[in-house]
């Protein structure tokens, strides 16, 4: 049993779990909700993102839901340990954290929309926990893949948060960086996928503060401003 100081703690590259060369466990080739490919190739246009809001099944699941999405997939990223197992995660020794990519549509699904989703689905001000899941997996992330996604994330954050400061929460402790700082997104084992679709009475807390995340505070495209 692993003590709530250690999964508090975030653990150094060193002292990480060693991981292994190859994925010890088989993932299933198509979505089971979506039937489309979980690890590819996507329709042209089709862009990622990868999201952390707690527990990974009921966060994918708030994504296979949204229009716009292509496909959904859980696993490990954010860490040091290669090929890690479930398990490994949950001692808080590999320093992932338990993350969905998104797959999506960005003519069908705007990036204000997937992020006003992203954040009013969870609490992005707990640190290392989502309600009572406490560890350093259940950190809140956002990880990008284009310079967009970066821009309309930093835009939003700064609106979400004056809306949460009014209403009398912390401040937001979401880990943010490239997808490719982040490293590899290890898809998690084949009964992870789409948890939810195959335990309909699964555990699936919301954790959302309550507090709605101001609409249209992404990038302002075609006219050259950013978020500050």
């Amino acid at each position: 049993m692993f003590g709530s100081r250690l999964k508090s703690t975030m653990v150094e590259r060193d002292k990480a779990l060693p991981g292994r060369d190859s994925r010890p466990f088989t993932v299933p080739a198509r979505h089971a909700v979506l039937d489309t490919p979980l690890e590819g190739p996507w329709p042209e246009g089709t862009q990622v993102v990868y999201l952390a809001m707690g527990c990974f099944w009921g966060a994918e699941k708030t994504f296979w839901q949204t229009p716009g999405v292509v496909t959904t997939a859980v696993g490990y990223q954010g860490g040091y340990t290669p090929n890690p197992t479930y398990e490994e995660t949950c001692s808080s020794l590999t320093g992932h954290t338990e993350a969905v990519l998104v797959a999506y549509d960005p003519a069908k699904l705007s990036l204000d929309e997937l992020l006003r989703t992203f954040w009013e689905s969870h609490d992005p001000t707990q640190g290392y926990r989502q309600g009572n899941d406490l560890g350093t997996q259940y950190r809140s992330a956002f990880y990008w893949t284009t310079d967009e996604q970066r821009d309309a994330y930093l835009a939003s954050k700064t609106a979400y948060q004056a809306a949460l400061d009014k209403a009398g929460f912390g401040a937001i402790t979401t880990e943010s960086r490239p997808a490719e700082d982040a490293g590899t997104f290890w898809y998690a084992e084949d009964y992870h996928q789409q948890y939810l679709k195959k335990n309909p009475a699964g555990y699936c807390p919301d954790h959302g503060t309550g507090v709605a995340c101001p609409i249209g505070v992404g990038v302002l495209y075609g006219t050259g401003v950013k978020a500050e």
